[in-house]
């Protein structure tokens, strides 16, 4: 039976409960009366509706905060967006779109909270959490789509005799977009601005072409021969300058800096050549215990690293006979090298079938920045100068070429065509475009990194001969 002071205030308690016991705890710790119950004035009318005091409500536990407000430390931000998309709606707890530009992470509160918003959702939308995809775009960026990298090859050249042998380096690009190619005893050059293709020499049956590089100007090329030579070309007038020894069996890497020519050869010597003075080296330079195949001086020419069948990576400088840096993480032959142009004392180099992968180093103190397991067997190595990124070609067993974003590595783009090991790798000088050559006898061009200008390259198609007179 209820109290006749239970009937006078309107409110149904619990028998044994007073109503003067009923109290409110606030923020602060201390108890406060709702209601003086008890004693109701005659003018008043009580009624069983609770009306909160907002001063004492803890709103800031669902973050229902103003913007300039400080938050509590320790708060569980996610759970907050949660709880609050639960208790007042999907579009109370919306997440900012994920990918959006300017909006933070994919779990920061969207800045139409508490707004009108067009709606542009569909009943497919997909959605986290209750997530609206359909947000004005007054207030948010579209995102930037990604890089687009075609997947087929603009240009194929047909290269026969192109041997397949992970030691030579048979492929170079000059910067005055000529294509010097390696072709059993010949060397042909192909001009990239007409497709002309003229034959440069023929070494004879008794020698074979084991590497081409061009000087840093495209006007000379030297060619490493089967039988230790290095033979300096004159590419315009196709005329021989000078032939130089040394080496006591094939050269099969060269790289020029400025002034000098290094030769790298199966005889595990380094040489140096200059060809102002008339000693046919001016440098040796002893530290590997097996074949040289991989070397690349800096981009300053302080510095020349050189790779071998050793499994070893050296850095020489200019002053030293010693290497300044052995480096012997690598578990396979390192043929794959290339220096950073974005980056001071940054070197890239990979490693053969039984190690996979492309490893970063800080020259400056010989630290191993980063190693990734690429899967296959890492045969070059090229950075981009118009944009951080990199690529590599691989052998056993998938024989791709991949595009890597530096320094996340994340994978841009893996392109595939070739049959064999994709084991030649060169870049034409504005940058954009790479060849590969394999021994399935063929030159693929690819367009791959954007040029300084537009992020849009220039696609082309065509199917060309090299080293034969008809087109097929």
């Amino acid at each position: 039976m209820d109290s006749p002071q239970a009937k006078r205030s309107g409110l149904n308690l619990p028998a044994g409960m007073a109503e003067r016991s009923l109290r409110l705890q606030s923020s602060s710790g201390s108890f406060r009366a709702v209601s003086s119950l008890s004693s109701p004035s005659k003018t008043s009318t009580c009624s069983d509706r609770f009306i909160p005091c907002r001063s004492s409500s803890r709103l800031h536990t669902f973050g229902l905060i103003e913007k300039g407000s400080p938050v509590k430390e320790g708060a569980n931000e996610a759970y907050s967006r949660l709880l609050k998309s639960e208790l007042f709606g999907s579009d109370f707890g919306s997440f900012s779109p994920a990918g959006s530009q300017g909006q933070g992470s994919p779990m920061s509160p969207s800045k139409n909270m508490l707004r009108f918003k067009t709606e542009h959702s569909t009943p497919n939308s997909p959605s986290i959490f209750g997530q609206d995809a359909g947000y004005s775009s007054e207030t948010s960026t579209p995102p930037k789509p990604p890089r687009k990298v075609p997947k087929t090859p603009h240009k194929v050249l047909d290269a026969p005799s192109l041997q397949d042998d992970f030691y030579l380096n048979l492929v170079d690009w000059s910067s005055q977009n000529t294509l010097a190619v390696g072709l059993g005893t010949c060397v042909y050059l192909w001009s990239a601005s007409n497709c002309k293709v003229t034959k440069l020499c023929d070494l004879g049956p008794n020698d074979g072409v084991c590497s081409v590089q061009w000087t840093r100007e495209g006007s000379y090329i030297s060619i490493g021969t089967n039988l230790g030579q290095v033979q300096i070309w004159d590419g315009s007038q196709c005329k021989k300058v000078r032939t130089m020894g040394g080496h006591q069996t094939r050269t099969g890497v060269l790289s020029w800096n400025s002034r000098i020519l290094a030769s790298g050869s199966r005889d595990r010597n380094i040489l140096q050549h200059d060809l102002r003075v008339s000693s046919e080296f001016v440098n040796k330079l002893v530290g590997h215990k097996s074949e040289v195949c991989g070397l690349k001086w800096s981009n300053d020419d302080r510095e020349l690293a050189s790779g071998g069948n050793d499994n070893q990576l050296l850095v020489w400088n200019q002053h030293s006979q010693q290497p300044v840096l052995r480096l012997t993480e690598h578990t396979a032959a390192v043929k794959a090298i290339a220096w950073s142009p974005h980056q001071s004392g940054l070197l890239a180099s990979g490693g053969g079938t039984a190690d996979r992968c492309i490893r970063f180093w800080n020259t400056a103190n010989g630290h191993q920045l980063e190693c990734v397991d690429t899967g296959s067997q890492v045969c070059n190595l090229a950075w981009s100068k118009n944009v951080n990124e990199l690529v590599s070609t691989h052998g056993y067993s998938q024989n791709q070429i991949m595009v890597w974003k530096y320094p996340s590595m994340g994978k841009v783009a893996t392109l595939t065509g070739h049959t064999m090991r994709v084991l030649y790798l060169a870049m034409s000088p504005d940058g954009q475009t790479i060849v590969t050559g394999a021994g399935d006898e063929t030159l693929r061009f690819w367009n791959i990194f954007p040029s300084m200008k537009t992020q849009t390259p220039v696609r082309d198609t065509g199917l060309w001969s090299l080293g034969r007179t008809q087109i097929r």
